[in-house]
């Protein structure tokens, strides 16, 4: 059977089944046993493909997930993420745009507790919003820097989303942790200077209003109590990582351990959160588990079948320079953000793009921190993002659909200029990495 023929039969019912609105861990299952049993010759087939699946779950790369979920349920659970509002409100007094630079540091605080962009979201919508319609702040101040920071979650280690795309694609995730932190700081800056020279250009989309001054002496206090601990939370996640002593399995159990450690030291960690949290993340772990279990034999099939080796010779065989290629698959990625969530883009998209990339030469490495952006940048984007929908939903009554696009495209301008800064230059990515592994 020709590969092209292959890949129609086994990528067309699955699309098709998520469009029906199957569950993805569901329609993979299904996808997988009969195109085994069909393209492999039957029960022999379907047993192999089982065997190799159960091999891959049972590696300790996987169990990041679970510990970055912990990390994000007991932080959420015990208030501690309300702290660091509170901190950061204090720290930037009169500043003009105040709230809007407290939803982008809040983003990337917030991106040390969870992997959860969503859940960002809904944090930062639901405790700023209110405030900034209340200060005069209009939509595209209050609303946009939300969506725009919400995203670092899965840009700034600890990041579970990196660690299933590491998986997938058979990336060290180490590396990719580290990879990844130099361009979720560059969204993070690109934020902050549109958002300082709109409020600079146009004072009245972010009204100044007096704050009730805040000594220096309480600042710094509630930036020990608050901040500093956050410090230690992510030294123990990348800081062990770095100084290479503990792999990146063992570095998530550290920061895992230190996240409880701290809500305990301030005695925010009841026996109800505790046992909450616990259960919470087990549920979100298995979830995310089953998918990327349907996933990997989704990829093996596609290998055994000879598609991928097909798709791979058409695709370098096409006239057109190496990178060109590789921007039109970030930018279907982007595309697809529009209309489908994170995991099944990464489950589809990964086990064609990731051999491609590899065959032209370029650091796969680049490219996965150019695909995070991009599936990041998917979600905000109009007009079915589901980062839109989360904001719709914590937003103050009354917020139509329209206010929330037009605040969103500013951000998303900016998401597009960090894909073209780290697809120019790859040192973003690269260097790093060098420095701590090489």
């Amino acid at each position: 059977m020709d590969w092209w023929l292959t890949l129609l039969l086994l990528m067309g019912p699955l699309l098709l089944l998520m469009m029906l609105g199957m569950p993805v861990a569901f329609a993979f299952l299904v996808v997988n046993l009969v195109g085994a049993y069909v393209l492999l010759g039957g029960m022999s087939g379907v047993e192999q493909l089982v065997i190799n699946t159960t091999g891959a779950l049972t590696s300790f790369t996987l169990v990041p997930i679970a510990m970055f979920m912990i990390m994000g349920e007991v932080m959420f659970r015990s208030g501690i993420a309300n702290d660091l509002l509170d901190t950061l409100d204090k720290w930037f007094g009169k500043l003009r745009g105040r709230l809007a630079f407290m939803a982008v540091g809040g983003g990337v605080l917030f991106s040390t507790l969870t992997g959860n962009s969503m859940g960002s979201i809904a944090l930062l919508g639901s405790s700023l919003v209110p405030e900034m319609e209340k200060r005069g702040y209009k939509k595209p101040m209050s609303l946009g820097p939300i969506l725009g920071s919400a995203g670092l979650a899965i840009m700034i280690p600890p990041s579970s989303l990196a660690v299933v795309l590491g998986v997938v694609a058979e990336l060290p995730i180490g590396r990719l942790l580290i990879a990844i932190i130099l361009p979720g700081l560059l969204m993070a800056v690109l934020y902050t200077v549109y958002i300082l020279g709109r409020c600079t250009l146009q004072p009245e989309v972010a009204p100044s209003f007096d704050v009730a001054p805040t000594p220096m002496r309480v600042k710094l206090e509630a930036g020990v109590r608050n901040i500093l601990p956050i410090g230690i939370i992510v030294f123990a996640v990348v800081g062990v990582i770095f100084l290479g002593l503990a792999t990146p399995t063992e570095a998530a159990a550290s920061g895992a351990v230190a996240t409880v450690l701290l809500a305990l030291g301030k005695r925010r960690l009841s026996l109800d959160i505790f046992k909450n949290s616990m259960f919470e993340s087990a549920a979100i772990s298995v979830m995310v588990l089953l998918i990327v279990a349907g996933a990997i034999a989704f990829t093996q099939l596609l290998s055994f079948t000879g598609a991928t080796f097909g798709l791979m010779d058409a695709v370098l065989g096409l006239p057109f320079g190496d990178k060109t290629i590789v921007l039109a698959m970030v930018l279907t990625v982007v595309v697809l953000g529009m209309f489908m969530g994170p995991l099944p883009i990464m489950m589809i998209t990964l086990p064609i793009f990731v051999p491609v990339v590899e065959q032209f030469g370029f650091d796969p490495l680049w490219f996965a921190a150019l695909f995070l952006i991009a599936i990041e940048t998917g979600s905000t984007s109009p007009p079915l993002g589901a980062a839109l929908f989360v904001m719709k939903a914590v937003a103050p009554q009354g917020t139509g659909m329209g206010s929330i696009y037009k605040a969103a495209v500013p951000f998303l301008v900016c998401d597009f200029l960090a894909i073209a800064i780290v697809f120019a230059f790859p040192a973003i990515v690269t260097w790093p990495v060098g420095l701590m592994f090489d």
